[in-house]
């Protein structure tokens, strides 16, 4: 008989600690005097009680391994849970949402998309500002954890192409998630604590620097204000790009550099591929841009960066409406959103390392219709791809299109334009951010949509974020049968 206990304990163990994290923005109210933070004090108890009631109840069943089947519920489980309760502040504060939109910002933080249905930010009280940002920074460190410890081993998405590197954790999957996430954690923290020092340093308040240092770390996208990024300008912008590449980049990496491997990013086919395509991305944008603003190359330069890092890692800032910047710039960002940054980093969508691979089998197959004799084999970073990884990429790619392809049908039918549809089924399901158009593009945002397409679009974060097949896999009769 399937045994819920172990799933039950960890879930139940981090809907507690998220219900502790709820304490921060309730003393950031209290000091800000404006009689919100009994919101947070009432959220941050029930949320800690129902999650400490549930993991004392399971606690005798606690093993020192998961089985695969209780694994894929786990990493499913607590991307659903955590979110109903982190929307409790959005339902009972000053935002006064729905459980939809509650959700659905909610949904949107710990998935680090970036897409929101909160108008009015810049005048909102700082706890809630400062938990959409925890939101999205809890989400962040998450994903880094599920990407090098439970994908790996899960063969989704062509991810066990990286499993030597996520330390073989199949059978003590806690124990060693434990082990990794503190040196993770270290990196992350310290990432993030210089991203908060430098956005401080050249102007931002204390506050907003908090907040923004969060969100681009987590490669959320979440800001304080209204107008997103495009409060900042200048230097912000540049110090901005650097941390999103950073974060976008494989955590693994840091650590390796830690241990004394001062090469282990030099060294990584998809960094040099990741970075050489945001160069040639860039360039190509900035060239578009200076035709339009002879007179601005510099600022042509630095908004060309830093929506292109923005997009490609998933972070979902704007700086512009690029709306306004044509259609060929509008169509280029479309497509960008769907590259993704790196394996194991906080990076979203598709990633860059599947790209590699199925370029390189695509190399190989026209290397065979040339040579039909010839032994051509699909390679990565120098080794041979082996069959499940090649068939678990191309997998994920044909999944990946069909839902998107599903979602945005789904998505026409509640009534919204083809772009609309579109671009908000691959928002969410890459955990972009903003989408394009008047009503999702740069300078929207998502409180417009009817509740069947925020709930599809609540669907599509949910199974983004983790990789498609792990959410797909609970649905298989025959799954629960092995």
């Amino acid at each position: 008989m399937f045994d819920l206990r172990p799933v039950g304990y960890v879930i139940g163990f981090l809907v507690a600690a998220l219900g502790l994290t709820m304490l921060l923005p309730m003393l950031v109210d209290i000091a800000e005097g404006r009689d919100q933070w009994p919101v947070f004090a009432t959220s941050a108890l029930f949320t800690f009680l129902v999650g400490g009631l549930v993991a004392l109840s399971c606690q005798n069943g606690v093993k020192e391994g998961l089985s695969i089947q209780q694994t894929f519920l786990l990493t499913s489980g607590v991307w659903l849970a955590l979110p109903i309760f982190g929307a409790l502040p959005f339902v009972l504060g000053e935002t006064d949402l729905r459980f939809v939109d509650g959700f659905f910002e909610a949904m949107s933080g710990l998935t680090t998309t970036g897409s929101t249905v909160i108008s009015g930010l810049d005048d909102l009280p700082k706890g809630i500002l400062l938990w959409r940002a925890i939101l999205q920074w809890l989400g962040g460190i998450g994903i880094i954890v599920v990407a090098m410890v439970f994908l790996p081993e899960l063969r989704v998405g062509g991810m066990q192409i990286f499993r030597s590197e996520a330390f073989d954790t199949m059978g003590k999957i806690l124990p060693r998630a434990t082990a990794i996430a503190s040196q993770i954690s270290v990196i992350y923290v310290g990432i993030t604590v210089a991203c908060n020092l430098s956005y401080y340093a050249l102007g931002m308040g204390a506050f907003d620097a908090t907040i923004h240092a969060l969100t681009t770390v987590s490669t959320g996208g979440f800001s304080s204000y209204d107008a997103s990024f495009g409060t900042f300008s200048g230097p912000l912008e540049y110090v901005a790009s650097i941390f999103m590449i950073l974060a976008a980049l494989p955590f693994v990496r840091y650590v390796q550099i830690l241990n004394g491997n001062t090469r282990a990013l030099h060294r990584d086919a998809q960094v040099r591929t990741f970075l050489m395509t945001i160069i040639v991305l860039v360039a190509v944008t900035w060239v578009i841009l200076f035709h339009v603003f002879p007179q601005h190359w510099e600022q042509s330069f630095r908004e060309a960066l830093f929506n292109i890092t923005s997009l490609i890692s998933g972070t979902g800032y704007a700086s512009v409406d690029y709306m306004l910047w044509g259609n060929l710039v509008v169509t280029m960002f479309f497509f960008i959103g769907l590259i993704g940054g790196c394996a194991g980093s906080t990076a979203c969508s598709i990633k860059i390392f599947r790209y590699q691979i199925l370029f390189s089998s695509i190399r190989a197959q026209m290397r065979k219709i040339r040579a039909p004799h010839g032994v051509f084999v699909p390679k990565y970073s120098g080794a041979r791809i082996s069959e499940d990884v090649l068939s678990s990429v191309m997998s994920f790619f044909v999944f990946f299109t069909v839902t998107m392809g599903v979602f945005a049908v789904g998505l026409s039918l509640t009534g919204l334009d083809f772009v609309t549809s579109i671009s908000g089924a691959a928002t969410a399901l890459a955990n972009i951010g903003p989408g394009l158009g008047d009503i999702i593009g740069p300078s929207g945002n998502f409180a417009p949509l009817n509740d069947t397409a925020k709930w599809l679009l609540i669907a599509a974060m949910f199974i983004g974020r983790l990789e498609l097949l792990v959410v797909f896999v609970l649905f298989m009769p025959n799954f629960w049968r092995a």
